[in-house]
Order: structure tokens, then sequence, then C-alpha cells
């Protein structure tokens, strides 16, 4: 019988332009995946992975990102989000918007697609599906890109959520939960770069009082993740997982803004997409 092969990207803000490319080759390449999992942007990237749209998402890095309409000071002081989530997974990726997203053809993708989001009330992780979207209605997208501070939480069915790094920043349990026998793990930074909790404590600290579950989530969310990558790697070690990660960042940290640095992270995503290749045809 065939493997059930799942792939995992844990986002990364603007970083996401290295899984971008790293994906854009498997389009190119014509390698699928039976599940695919997405945290943050990496959730937005899997839905245009699974909707066939190659170089969709390099657009949107070397060229939205640089629009006030976009991420902006303007945007926080006007709404309370620094990055203008309706208008990323609304107004360009509705099918009237400038660079639509082809729900048709994502819906149509027989890859599972789970996309990773926090409830901001709880703190609990809470995994929707590509079948909890509807054409013009990206949701779950945008609830899972809700970044602590950067963005207020988004609103689903009344219920508040945050970027799902919060919950389960490298869900490769969730992966396998998901009866996967191979699963690829998507990073965005060198895979020995271990997070600390410097940048963490800020964003905490700012909404302690409204959603005080999420702020613990985030003051633990370095031990979270470096715990998550230490069982990728057992994972590795025994030829059930891939870290296909970028050996620097080109100078490209969550939000930074710099088109030929992203650029140069998207081309080492594009190139290590052969990892991928060698590593399912690999006996």
């Amino acid at each position: 019988m065939a493997e059930t092969i799942g792939i995992v990207d844990v986002g990364g803000g603007f970083r996401g332009i290295y899984a971008s490319g790293v994906l854009d080759y498997c389009l190119n390449q014509d390698i699928r995946f039976d599940v695919g999992i997405g945290v943050s942007a990496g959730s937005a990237i899997l839905a245009s992975f699974a909707s066939g749209q190659v170089k969709r998402n390099y657009i949107y890095y070397t060229q939205y990102t640089m629009r006030k309409e976009y991420a902006s000071l303007h945007n926080f002081f006007r709404t309370g989000s620094y990055l203008d989530l309706d208008y990323i997974y609304g107004t360009l990726s509705n099918s009237d918007g400038e660079n639509p997203l082809d729900y048709k053809a994502m819906v149509k993708n027989p890859m599972r697609l789970t996309i990773v989001a926090t409830n901001a009330l709880t703190g609990e992780v809470h995994y929707f599906e590509k079948e909890d979207m509807e054409q013009d209605r990206y949701d779950p997208l945008k609830a899972s890109c809700a970044i602590p501070f950067v963005c207020k939480p988004y609103l689903i069915d009344g219920a508040p959520y945050y970027d799902g790094a919060l919950a389960d920043p490298v869900p490769i349990k969730k992966a396998f939960a998901c009866s996967c026998d191979k699963v690829v793990v998507l990073l965005t930074k060198p895979k020995d770069e271990l997070r600390t909790t410097g940048k963490d404590r800020f964003a905490a600290y700012a909404i302690r009082h409204k959603y005080p579950a999420s702020a613990r989530k985030i003051l633990n969310r370095a031990k979270t993740y470096n715990a998550g990558i230490a069982l990728a790697k057992q994972y590795e070690q025994q030829g059930k997982a891939l870290i296909v990660a970028p050996d620097d960042t080109c100078g490209i940290d969550t939000l930074t803004r710099n088109r030929e640095k992203m650029k140069r992270l998207y081309q080492k995503g594009y190139r290590d997409g052969a990892l991928i290749q060698n590593f399912l045809v690999k006996e």
C-alpha cells in the first residue's frame, strides 16, 4: 500500500517566503502530499500549494507586503492590528481580488488541509479544516495568522482566535495522528536555532489582562517550539520525518520587509525543495 505523506509548515511571518520556495519546487516537480498542516503564515502558504498556484505567495511577499494596507502603523492605530488580515485574505484573495486564491482547485485537491489556531480565551489549540472555509470566506487563515499584539484576535462564530503557534507551533504529533507514515517539517529558520522568550515577554505582557491564558501560552512558546523540533529530529533519525530548513534567514525576521533579501530566501527554499524529492524516493 502507498504511504501516507504529510507536510507541516510552521510559518514564521515574512520568513515564510522560504517555505513558499520549497513548495513551489514541489508544485513544479509534481510532488504531492496527502496531509498538509499549516501554522500561521504556513496555513496560507499551504492553501496556495493546495490550489496549485505557483509563485502566488512569492508575489504576496515581494510585492504586497510593501503596501501600507498590508502592514503598517497606520493599520495598527486605525484598527488595532498591524497586519490587516481582511485585506490580505479578503480584498487581495477573494474571487474579485487582485490575486485570488483558486478556491475550487483547493477544494478539489485530495490533500487534507488542516489550519492551526489558538483559542484566545482558553489558550487551547483549535484545528480548522479546509471544509471550514467557503469561497471568499477564509476566516481560518486569518485566525491562524493573528499574531498576538501585532494583531487583535480574529473572531470566528463569536470566538476570538490567535496565531496557531501559541498552542501547537510544530504540529508533528498532529500529522502522525492523521495517519501519516512520513512527515516533512518545513521550518523558516535553521533547525538548530533554539527559540528564546525574549520577544515573547512583551506580547504576553500586552495581552495578559484580557487574554491571560494566551499570555501564558506565549511565555511557554519557546519551550513548546523547542520540544517540537526535538521530537521532529527524533522522527528524522528514525527515517519517519525530514526537516527542511534554511541554513540562514538572509536577514529576514517575522516582519522584515526587504525585497532583495526575501528573493534570496525564496531561492534558498526552491533549491532545498530537492531534499523532499530525495526523501520521498529513498527506500
